[in-house]
């Protein structure tokens, strides 16, 4: 900065500086008020003073409530007049020739302090300075290994917070992610939700009557084996699931690496057919040029059409090759896709079964237990003091039974409803894996034929434009 303004004669902040510097901050009616009074400085709480090439900071003292002040872009030395601004918690004072700092002990308040790009080589007086939130000292000359270092220990107490803040929005974030993906898997294996009580709990989302009933403590000693029972078969869904979905990835891999091989040796068989020909092709091609008779040309020209004739059965011919060994493949693959897709359902089928038989052997033994409750209440067999909700529920027996068959109804629905959309999955992978390999094979089948006419039809007609050329007499 000391260059910038090496033509410009420095200033020491003055009574008028102040003045004008209020008039063009301030509302008119405030800079008007501060005209006439020329005192009234207890109402600015914010200056600016960039840009005025001041050298030393003086008459400030009279601006007690300043909150911002702005000092950059001048030729300061050094921190000084600063002592009676003990309200300021924004100081700007970058870009300057400051060299030590001084005097910011009494700026108690200060939350934001920049000194950016000056000449300070030690950081030194800032102990008093607790609030301090941002502190920019960039482009200083301050030693890498010693101040830097005790400037970031003696604020540490502010960053680490910060830096604690965002790594655990980092740790958090990458959490969520390593969650989503694996709901991702779990939903291409069809299990998502399997690994844990999930399905369990779900049952009873929406039991806002029968659930009353676990307040008693022998239908809650029933009704947390139940959950046992049922988690396990769960899991044991969730386990067997992922397992048979990377049989099933393993298949449909092993499928498409020998489609590649297939293909591999009929195009390598294909490029040897048609190097042969255009190497016969070319040297025909050059003697009809250079023939000197007609017949000699046109007795060449008949040699190629018979070539390409040969060529053209010779390329349809290992296309129908390759292509009923393709079709063998296919019929292969979607044999096992089938056999794969099968016996996923009956097994999956079979444990969702064993999870509507463990309901129904709980809503027995709920209705058993139910029906003697019920009993010893008409017998005033019971002394317990039973919840309002619950002595509302067991008022009579059909409103109880009634409550129960439709819980167990519901709980029933919600496992046919997870079998089905598994099924459901099964049946659309079945079809779609098998369906875009058929549709694969159609479709390179169809441009292979296209491409080998294409080519026999640009080589008749190339065959053909030599006719029209004149032999060489």
């Amino acid at each position: 900065m000391s260059q910038f303004f090496s033509n410009v004669e420095p200033n020491i902040i003055d009574d008028e500086m102040v003045q004008k510097a209020i008039e063009e901050k301030c509302p008119e009616d405030l800079g008007d008020l501060a005209r006439v009074e020329n005192t009234n400085f207890k109402v600015v709480t914010e200056l600016q003073l960039s840009f005025k090439s001041i050298l030393q900071i003086d008459n400030l003292w009279p601006l007690e409530n300043l909150t911002k002040l702005q000092l950059d872009n001048n030729v300061i030395e050094k921190i000084e007049g600063l002592e009676s601004l003990v309200h300021l918690v924004w100081l700007d004072l970058s870009f300057n020739n400051i060299e030590v700092i001084e005097g910011l002990d009494t700026l108690v308040k200060l939350q934001d302090l920049s000194l950016y790009s000056n000449r300070i080589s030690k950081l030194e007086h800032m102990d008093a300075l607790q609030e301090l939130q941002i502190f920019s000292v960039g482009k200083n000359n301050l030693s890498i290994l010693e101040d830097r270092q005790a400037a970031v220990l003696k604020y540490q107490d502010l960053t680490m917070p910060l830096e604690q803040e965002e790594a655990q929005a980092l740790a958090q974030k990458e959490i969520e992610q390593a969650k989503q993906k694996e709901l991702e898997y779990h939903q291409t294996a069809f299990v998502e939700h399997l690994n844990g009580s999930f399905l369990f709990d779900s049952l009873y989302a929406e039991d806002t009557e029968v659930a009353k009933l676990a307040s008693l403590p022998e239908v809650e000693d029933l009704l947390q084996a139940y959950k046992k029972e049922f988690v396990s078969v769960c899991e044991n869904l969730y386990n067997y699931g992922l397992e048979e979905y990377e049989k099933r990835e393993a298949e449909v891999s092993k499928f498409y690496k020998r489609l590649h091989e297939i293909l591999t040796v009929n195009q390598q068989e294909s490029k040897r057919i048609i190097s042969d020909f255009e190497n016969r092709n070319q040297r025909r091609l050059d003697e009809i040029y250079n023939a000197r008779s007609g017949d000699i040309a046109e007795s060449k020209r008949a040699e190629g059409k018979e070539d390409i004739l040969q060529l053209w059965d010779a390329l349809m011919t290992l296309e129908a090759l390759v292509s009923n060994d393709l079709e063998e493949l296919l019929q292969d693959f979607k044999r096992s896709i089938d056999v794969i897709a099968s016996t996923f359902i009956e097994n999956i089928q079979g444990m969702l079964s064993q999870c509507r038989d463990l309901e129904n052997q709980h809503h027995e033994k709920l209705m058993e237990m139910t029906f003697a409750i019920l009993e010893k209440l008409d017998n005033r067999e019971l002394e317990e003091d039973f919840p309002d909700d619950v002595r509302r529920l067991l008022v009579d027996k059909d409103t109880t039974v009634n409550a129960i068959n439709m819980s167990h109804s519901i709980r029933l629905r919600k496992i046919d409803k997870r079998e089905s959309d598994m099924l459901c999955n099964t049946y659309q992978w079945q079809t779609s894996v098998t369906e875009k390999a058929f549709q694969t094979e159609s479709d390179r089948n169809r441009a292979c034929i296209g491409k080998i006419i294409c080519f026999i039809s640009a080589l008749q007609k190339e065959l053909d434009y030599t006719g029209i050329l004149k032999p060489m007499e």
